[in-house]
């Protein structure tokens, strides 16, 4: 025998106190019930989620992979995340339940791990968006064959209505973001680079979360800072072009709390933009205050867009539209997370209801060489109500307050 087969495979260890986590323990046993309730609809005993979205959302813990998996195994009593050694005991700290921690002594002790708290379950729900191939495959090899069952649509849906802690949160991202907004709207100026001007957009956002939530953890808040070509595509990285007069710019500044996601996105000119700019520019904002004007409790996401889509036409410029009009907010990110039933296209036909957060958000771009050339994008966040929808975005937009002197 070697010192390795001595080695544990997985074990607890509750390394210190828990930590504040983003909510109420009466908010995530709330989210457990819902999810509960799925299961015994459905006839799941056990569910595996593996998403970093639905761990933290279920568990407040929110995993940083580095390659390695991770779980949040949910029956009708326990809320267990599994996590790797590498992490310590910061897993079982973060969470609402407990934690298992596995070792990387022998290859699939994460399943091992696993395997002892779904004990022999028949029929399991999984993240079918999220379970690859070979980690599904590995599944049914470790996990005695069980039935797979993708829940993953439904715990989507449920993420989709937010709670008023919820809400809460999302409002003071917002509230960072605009910000961010000014911080970057001072920093503007000719020669100055996007990088520089980024960075501090960042940094007055990281200061402000620390401040306002003394007890989230602090990663991934970010902005993306675009100028003349570069603004084409609305997630185009920060560069170290230098800004000259003329440029077309686009202000993106996304505060990160707790893993919840909030933006503000706004269009600015160094300098007096040209006539063919300036018009398309105000076509677009007219476009960004129609989709404001139909958020509200029983529209459709698909109506939305259309509405929109009829706008751009009559302009001329629907063959410019970027992308659709809209997503959800929550557990989201550039790089984890997607509510996909609640964005503002064409084939989603969701209906707004009180509780939903969606953004506003219409984008043109208009190919180098023609009149205007450059992308045009505003973005709000709203709060759909009983009765209409609460904009909690407060960084102006238009030509009225975002042009720059050169």
């Amino acid at each position: 025998m070697t010192l390795i087969d001595n080695r544990p495979e997985f074990f607890t260890c509750h390394n210190g106190e828990k930590d504040v986590l983003p909510f109420s323990q009466g908010e995530y046993a709330r989210r457990l019930a819902t999810l509960r309730a799925i299961m015994a609809k459905r006839d799941i005993p056990v569910v595996l989620l593996t998403s970093m979205q639905n761990i933290s959302y279920y568990s407040g813990f929110l995993y940083c992979a580095f390659g390695r998996p991770y779980a949040c195994v949910v029956t009708a009593d326990s809320c267990t995340t599994v996590s790797a050694n590498i992490d310590a005991g910061q897993p079982w700290r973060r969470s609402v339940g407990e934690n298992v921690i596995y070792t990387d002594w022998k290859r699939d002790n994460y399943w091992r791990a696993v395997a002892s708290l779904t004990g022999g379950a028949k029929r399991i729900g999984i993240e079918g968006d999220h379970m690859t191939l070979a980690s599904r495959a590995t599944a049914l090899s470790m996990l005695n064959s069980p039935e797979l069952v993708d829940i993953a649509p439904d715990t989507m849906t449920a993420r989709m209505v937010k709670s008023a802690e919820e809400i809460a949160l999302i409002k003071g991202g917002a509230r960072t973001a605009d910000i961010g907004g000014a911080a970057i709207h001072a920093a503007i100026r000719e020669g100055a680079t996007e990088i520089e001007i980024a960075m501090a957009g960042r940094d007055a956002m990281d200061r402000e979360i620390a401040r306002a939530y003394p007890d989230a953890e602090y990663r991934d808040t970010w902005v993306w800072f675009q100028s003349g070509l570069n603004t084409d595509g609305a997630h185009n990285p920060v560069t170290n072009r230098a800004l000259v007069a003329g440029d077309i710019l686009s202000l993106n500044t996304f505060p990160m709390i707790s893993g919840y996601y909030t933006a503000l996105e706004r269009t600015l000119f160094i300098g007096e933009p040209d006539a063919d700019s300036l018009r398309l520019w105000k076509a677009n904002v007219a476009a960004h205050e129609l989709g404001l004007s139909l958020i509200k409790p029983g529209a459709t996401c698909s109506g939305i867009a259309e509405e929109i889509n009829r706008f751009f036409a009559e302009e001329g410029l629907l063959q410019y539209r970027s992308f659709g009009y809209g997503h959800s907010f929550g557990l989201l990110s550039h790089y984890y997370g997607r509510e996909a039933g609640l964005e503002l296209r064409e084939d989603i036909d969701t209906v707004l209801e009180p509780g939903m957060v969606v953004s506003i958000e219409p984008m043109i771009w208009i190919p180098e060489g023609q009149p205007g050339a450059g992308g045009y994008r505003e973005h709000d966040i709203l709060v759909v109500g009983e009765t209409g929808a609460e904009n909690i975005t407060g960084f102006p937009y238009g030509p009225e307050h975002n042009i720059i002197k050169a």
